[in-house]
């Protein structure tokens, strides 16, 4: 019993690292959707999954613009 609960944390805890690492802009887009969806009729946690979707994609587009921001101003090789 002991190593089945031992083994059951690991995997918990690597889950949830991996789950934070991947998570850029859910933090934010969890608190302001979450305070919306409070304010909104009572559903925070609706409001703060759906921030947490929302906030992680535009964290990804802003990625994504920087990246061809940065390669545009690169200079042409020979």
């Amino acid at each position: 019993m002991k190593r089945a609960f031992t083994t059951l944390a690991v995997a918990a805890t690597l889950t949830l690292a991996y789950t934070a690492a991947q998570a850029e802009g859910c933090t934010k887009g969890a608190v302001v959707g979450g305070v919306a969806g409070h304010v909104a009729g009572g559903h925070g946690v609706a409001g703060a999954a759906a921030g947490c979707a929302i906030g992680h994609h535009e964290a990804k587009k802003k990625d994504k613009a920087a990246s061809a921001a940065a390669a545009n101003q690169a200079p042409a090789g020979k």
